[in-house]
């Protein structure tokens, strides 16, 4: 049986900012992008969620919803450095430790005898050193799985932890909601809802084959995640599966025409980003993603292995027939190749393997 941490700092580069300056704390703060240059929310503090305020929102938007809101520009050298004394501490209960982002990770604790071998009283132990080593709060979640602990870290949050113990797994997944589920987003839900499935206990009730039916490949994953079973075992190397770099642009692009020297430029970073994760050899396909003025996207691609400017330049062309609108957003990426997929046998033989 694992004992899986899932520990995530909470509003991480919001409370990195109120800790070196006192004079936010009480204020609501949002860190990212200017508004005037269309800047979004990386991650806002609690009294600015208060007032709606989201990550990934137009700081525009969000000073709509919160005119008092502090917008701090960011700082990544900054929050990497404490990321990486965050992570330090996690390495000293586990070797087993995944980072999921700069704020998050899991740690498989099952073989440590810190704190009698406790997971729940290791995850105290940490979460009290996160507060008085770095000066910022984290939350936790204990259970045997990465997907029962990732969503407890998440129930009481901020600066809190929730264990789910095994025998209590049945009467929680029961309870629910369907959009807790990781993979399950808005369309997906509201799909779900219309088939009167609105907890796990309702997705309980339907047969494998007809998950496969609605939901595709994820349907199989449905029929695990909703009974709260999960055996990702924690990965200390978590394989990349793409690249990418974008620009959202202070004055719109008008058309393709516009877009050239800015396709070059997002062309060169990508180039560097490549070489830095060192992985030009992984390459299967090249993707463009554009954003249009009526906040619409859509994305392009096309298989090959080379870094071609061309490429992305037809990309380019490809994705504006599509609207034909002036152009607020631009991504040039990457997809990796990845380990094999399973055989189409092995998949059935997953499918049937439950009654």
């Amino acid at each position: 049986m694992r004992k899986i941490i899932h520990c995530d700092c909470d509003s991480f580069y919001a409370s990195i900012e109120m800790r070196d300056n006192p004079d936010l704390r009480d204020k609501p703060i949002a860190v990212g992008g200017r508004p005037d240059q269309r800047g979004v929310v990386a991650t806002c503090n609690y009294a600015a969620r208060a007032y709606g305020v989201r990550s990934a929102m137009p700081m525009s938007t969000a000073l709509r919803k919160c005119p008092d809101l502090v917008v701090v520009s960011t700082n990544m050298s900054k929050y990497k450095d404490e990321s990486v004394r965050v992570q330090t501490i996690f390495k000293e209960y586990t070797d087993l430790v995944e980072p999921l982002s700069l704020d998050e990770a899991f740690l498989d604790v099952s073989d440590s005898l810190i704190a009698n071998g406790s997971a729940t009283l290791i995850a105290k132990e940490i979460r009290d050193r996160v507060r008085t080593e770095i000066g910022i709060t984290i939350s936790a979640g204990i259970a045997n799985n990465k997907f029962l602990a990732k969503i407890a870290s998440d129930w009481n949050k901020p600066d809190g932890q929730k264990t789910i113990s095994p025998s209590e797994v049945d009467a929680f997944m029961r309870l629910l909601p369907v959009e807790k589920i990781f993979g399950v987003g808005s369309v997906t839900a509201r799909k779900m809802h219309r088939m009167g499935l609105n907890t796990c206990a309702d997705l309980q009730q339907v047969a494998i084959l007809e998950l496969s039916e609605h939901f595709g490949k994820f349907g199989a994953r449905l029929f695990d995640l909703c009974r709260g079973r999960d055996d990702r075992p924690v990965s200390t190397h978590r394989q990349r599966k793409s690249v990418s770099t974008e620009r959202t642009y202070a004055v719109d692009l008008a058309n393709p025409l516009d877009c050239m020297d800015e396709i070059e430029q997002l062309f060169n970073d990508l180039k560097r980003r490549v070489a830095r994760a060192d992985c030009a050899n992984q390459v299967k396909s090249r993707t463009l993603k554009m954003r249009f003025d009526d906040f619409s996207i859509t994305t392009a691609s096309r298989r090959g292995v080379e870094l071609d400017l061309n490429c992305y330049r037809q990309l380019l062309d490809e994705a504006w027939q599509r609207r034909g609108l002036p152009i607020r957003l631009l991504g040039l990426g990457v997809q990796l190749k990845t380990k094999p997929s399973p055989s189409k046998q092995e998949l059935q033989i997953g499918l049937f393997s439950e009654t």
